[in-house]
């Protein structure tokens, strides 16, 4: 395939890590008036236990609710005040948040942050609103959407021991026992510096940044270390099954199997698997299954990078009167044929040049250079894996895909659920 003129650099920061333990990456950029402004937290659902379900999305709401300097609502109003935005999300392994503002509010944004990793008020009345905005955000994105309910039921199916079982937004009664008391312990916990990495960039000068924010962050104190979460799975030794009674028009389906890590040898291959299956009208199963066979109105295709051993699931839409193992049937014919021959030369050429332009297309703005620097970081395995995200791709071959196809779809491994009218 052609290679990419990938400038030099693109992801090699200044790095730095204070005496408190709080990595610091710098991603300068003169020809830029703006400043991304991100800080990824080690902790998400990974880190959770039964009974505190869901409290590091709690967080990542609470987080804005005001502080000891700047109270509630300040910290979006004085960010968009200055012509900037502010946002924030939560996954298995990562709480990240991301401020983008022009270049010369990059010392409000310090105080800004500063203020809330120091002395973040929580109060039984802002756990007791945010709580209610976690639970109607829950009722949206999961009770009110078959996809929601599917994918709780799959990820209960694909894991019996590992806290990746439950959702990231946490089991409704575990919403409702979490007290200020927890709140107030996971965060001395979790939101210590030692468990950050602070991303800027943008135009700025690196080295007057450095010392404000060794000033801003230094007095911060270590954290304890944070427990490792269990990691082992107990052997699957054979498929597990569920059927949803939900009000569908069309039953839907979801296929899954366990997969690898982010940072173990084969992700990449998986990575170009799900471009090869189903990115776009010309990939594989949306061509066979959608358009010729149209056993199904819409398959997606999803292998999202973890920290621990993660899934490559398989979500299928059927038509109104279709037959779920009929659409599970064809899908197992393309993934033998798959695992028997390998992809097709030119879809794998496709697969990989995709990868890398949607990979180009993230590293086209500040925010996107950060992003890809702070979450690669800790799901890569460290800097060295960031810097060579191109060549991961660039090494994928159709030998090593259908090998890496043959390792995940087994069939004595298959996760199911179905949803049925």
């Amino acid at each position: 395939m052609a290679r990419l003129d990938v400038p030099p650099g693109l992801l090699r920061p200044i790095a730095a890590e204070l005496p408190n333990g709080l990595r610091v990456r710098l991603l300068p950029e003169p020809s830029v008036g703006t400043i991304a402004y991100q800080t990824f937290f080690r902790v998400g659902s990974r880190n959770e236990r039964p009974g505190l379900t869901g409290i590091s999305h709690l967080f990542e709401h609470l987080m804005f609710n005001g502080a000891a300097r700047f109270g509630p609502k300040e910290f979006d109003r004085l960010i968009e005040s200055r012509g900037g935005r502010s946002n924030a999300y939560t996954s298995w392994d990562v709480t990240a948040y991301h401020e983008e503002a022009p270049a010369d509010a990059l010392d409000l944004l310090i105080d800004l942050e500063i203020d809330r990793v120091s002395a973040l008020t929580i109060t039984e009345e802002s756990l007791r609103s945010e709580r209610e905005v976690v639970k109607e955000e829950r009722r949206q994105s999961v009770d009110d959407s078959v996809l929601g309910v599917l994918d709780e039921q799959l990820q209960a199916l694909l894991y019996l021991a590992h806290p990746y079982r439950w959702p990231i937004i946490g089991w409704p009664a575990d919403l409702e026992r979490i007290g200020v008391a927890e709140c107030r312990d996971f965060f001395g916990r979790h939101y210590a510096p030692n468990n950050a990495t602070l991303v800027l960039c943008g135009r700025f000068d690196p080295d007057e940044t450095l010392r404000k924010v060794e000033r801003a962050y230094g007095p911060l104190p270590r954290g304890a270390p944070v427990p490792v979460p269990p990691s082992e799975e107990p052997l699957q030794k054979g498929e597990r099954r569920a059927r949803v009674l939900h009000p569908v028009q069309a039953a839907e389906v979801g296929i899954a199997f366990r997969a690898p890590a982010a940072h173990e040898p084969g992700s990449a291959d998986l990575d170009a698997l799900q471009a090869v299956l189903g990115f776009g009208d010309g990939s594989v199963l949306v061509r066979s299954l959608v358009h010729e066979q149209r056993v199904c109105t819409e398959v997606e295709v999803d292998y999202a990078w973890r920290l621990d051993a993660g899934t490559f699931v398989f979500w299928m839409e059927l038509p109104p009167k279709g037959r779920p193992e009929r659409a599970e049937a064809a899908l197992w014919r393309e993934l033998d044929r798959l695992m028997d021959r390998g992809p097709e030369p030119a879809r794998l050429e496709r697969a990989k040049s995709q990868m890398e332009v949607a990979l180009l297309r993230e590293l086209s703005t500040c925010g996107g250079r950060g992003h890809a620097l702070g979450s690669g970081e800790l799901l890569l395995g460290g800097l060295g894996a960031v810097e060579d995200m191109f060549e991961r791709i660039r090494r994928v071959t159709a030998r090593s895909v259908r090998e890496a196809a043959r390792r995940t779809f087994k069939r004595e491994a298959v996760c199911a659920v179905t949803a049925v009218p």
